[in-house]
């Protein structure tokens, strides 16, 4: 049982009685949608080394969960139009540290809600590319004074089915 004052700042789920809170809720998934947007680029496409296109498998760990996902995408792409994405909603990215087979980057965005308030993240990237078809990501992010991690590990695992 929540108060009152909670109810008042929460929404009620009619399917499950429970309520959530819509600033939480807008946080975690902006959050994750930075995470996730950042997590394949926010870097120039030409401070990167071309990854091969095909079937790719990512398995992430984001605030203690794992999720896996495989899909056809060619993660240099991607990484282009996620970087030019990013900028237009407001996000400033550094220059790309490099040393060796590790790059490393930082993201600070401010972000218009459409409850009006403004949502600001920074985030500190260091990738690791093991080839041309296996790279890991690790994700240090604050948003709105909350802190999260992204580890992720991409391998290509093949060709894209015809």
């Amino acid at each position: 049982m929540i108060s009152t004052e909670e109810q008042e700042d929460s929404i009620m789920d009619p399917r499950t009685g429970s309520y959530r809170h819509p600033k939480r809720m807008i946080v975690a998934t902006v959050t994750a949608i930075l995470l996730s947007t950042l997590a394949p680029d926010p870097v120039l496409a030409d401070d990167l080394p071309a990854l091969r296109q095909g079937l790719w498998n990512f398995q992430r760990t984001v605030a203690g969960k794992k999720i896996e996902t495989t899909e056809c995408t060619s993660p240099t792409e991607d990484m282009k139009k996620m970087s030019a994405k990013l900028e237009k909603s407001g996000c400033r990215m550094s220059p790309v540290k490099k040393s060796g087979n590790v790059f490393t980057y930082t993201a600070d965005c401010a972000m218009k809600m459409p409850t009006g308030a403004t949502m600001t993240s920074r985030s500190a990237s260091v990738l690791t590319v093991e080839s041309d078809s296996s790279y890991r990501l690790e994700v240090d992010a604050v948003t709105d004074g909350q802190a999260s991690k992204e580890r992720m590990v991409a391998k290509r695992i093949g060709d894209c089915p015809k």
